[in-house]
């Protein structure tokens, strides 16, 4: 029976070379996948930095927006409460001066009656027949 045979030195030696070798390239691999890895995530950043700007300028710009029409909102509900408040302030004029006139003239009658009183018959008073 024959035994295995042992590969000569120069075999052995090539295919030592040949695994050295494969290990560099698996480690260069390696390295290009681990730098990869890292400019992927660098870029996930960057895109993740750009996108909060943008949302904090949109929002912003919301804001802006929604203050300006607030305002204008504002402005003509302020507006019409001024001139709400005007009217009323004229009518509350208008009862005080008729409340005046008023006055004068009940005030006038009192003393007209008290003053000058004029001696007459009740209208109920019934006359012993």
């Amino acid at each position: 029976m024959r035994g295995l045979q042992h590969p000569s030195s120069s075999a052995m030696a090539s295919q030592t070379q040949g695994i050295q070798q494969l290990l560099q390239a698996e480690k260069r691999a390696a390295e290009k996948v681990a730098e990869a890895r890292k400019r992927k995530a660098r870029r996930l950043r960057q895109a993740k930095e750009e996108a909060q700007g943008e949302i904090e300028q949109y929002r912003l710009e919301r804001e802006r927006d929604f203050q300006q029409k607030q305002q204008a909102a504002l402005g003509s509900q302020g507006h019409v409460s001024a001139e709400v408040e005007a009217g009323t302030r004229r009518r509350v004029q208008a009862l005080r001066g008729g409340q005046a006139q008023g006055k004068e003239r009940v005030l006038r009658r009192l003393l007209g009656l008290v003053c000058d009183p004029r001696p007459c018959l009740h209208p109920n008073l019934r006359l012993p027949a």
